[in-house]
């Protein structure tokens, strides 16, 4: 644990608010949200959690703010499941484009919210039982196999246990009013499908959050490191999905790169468990290892997807030499 100073929470308190009030200030009007701005808006929220870390290696020192950069990478490289099911939850509402920003914002939020109580729960638990580390590396390991084998389950945004819940609570009209959550009909409140929406995302992040908070927990169990490195990934994660929406379908082998660093980070955790529980002699993977596997995995399996899509489809053919080849 780090003796992390107040004003540093407070400095990532404000900067978190701050940061929300500017971006729901620039979207207040419904907009679709283009490449050229989702890049724009993603540089700014990777600069902005860089800026973040180096002021973690400033004031906690090296071995923190090595914690922080390769907890922060973890959590965006895993984070990027998230787009796809997004794209699922809003091709099957039918969310209109200009509408899908003002969903993500309070996803988000939400998001900031749960991980905020998950993590907590999971720093506690950890420094009393360090044994259930080996239960996180299994759930780790046995995501790697799904992944492997192509048996990630399909996500039914209309059977989300977020949106059944929903229902249950307050009735849900079927059409759209404008960017509103609410609306009354026939005396009563009833809520729009834009909060359905809203719901099936959460609902997905606290599933994603079964691999997201385990690994992170073998990066590091100080609260402030791995709450602040989920938050700005889960901050940057908007202007991604818009950035990358049409691209999605291009990262073939982005499964096997998670899979590889899942199954990393469950050794991590294996080795970290028991040289606290076994012995000392049981050697552990040093957070800069961590960082270099996290990066040239995700590096290698980006790169080799975006070959892979310039390369000829396979079933287009290079067509008839030129005369005289």
């Amino acid at each position: 644990m780090y003796d992390v100073p107040l004003w540093l929470w407070l400095a990532f308190a404000v900067t978190v608010v701050v940061s929300l009030t500017v971006d729901l200030l620039a979207h207040r009007t419904a907009h679709v949200i283009r490449f050229k701005e989702a890049a724009a808006w993603s540089g700014l929220w990777v600069g902005l959690a860089l800026l973040f870390g180096a002021v973690v290696f400033a004031v906690l020192g090296t071995t923190a703010g090595t914690e922080y950069t390769t907890a922060w990478l973890l959590e965006k490289s895993l984070s990027v499941d998230n787009l796809f099911v997004f794209a699922v939850i809003f091709a099957y509402f039918k969310v209109p484009r200009a509408y899908q920003h003002r969903v993500l914002f309070f996803g988000v939020i939400g998001a900031l919210v749960f991980r905020a109580i998950f993590l907590s729960l999971g720093v506690a638990v950890v420094s009393r039982f360090t044994a259930v580390l080996y239960a996180f590396a299994a759930a780790l390991f046995y995501s790697t196999y799904k992944l492997l084998k192509g048996e990630e389950e399909s996500f039914d945004p209309g059977k989300s246990f977020a949106v059944r819940a929903l229902r249950k609570i307050i009735p849900v009209r079927d059409a759209y009013a404008g960017e509103r959550f609410f609306v009354r009909e026939e005396g009563r409140r009833v809520a729009t499908p834009l909060l359905a929406v809203v719901a099936a995302i959460e609902g997905a992040d606290l599933i994603f959050a079964v691999d997201s908070v385990p690994a992170v927990l073998a990066i590091s169990d100080d609260a402030f490191i791995v709450y602040t490195s989920n938050a700005f990934a889960i901050l940057g994660l908007r202007a991604l999905y818009f950035m990358l929406s049409g691209l999605l379908d291009r990262f073939h082998y982005l499964s096997v790169g998670l899979a590889i660093i899942l199954s990393f980070i469950g050794v991590k955790l294996v080795l970290q468990a028991s040289h606290k529980i076994i012995s000392p002699a049981v050697p552990e993977i040093p957070s800069p290892v961590s960082l270099a596997v996290i990066v040239v995995v995700l590096a290698a399996s980006v790169g080799l997807s975006l070959l892979r899509s310039a390369g000829p489809k396979p079933d287009q053919h290079p067509g008839p030499p030129p005369p005289g080849a």
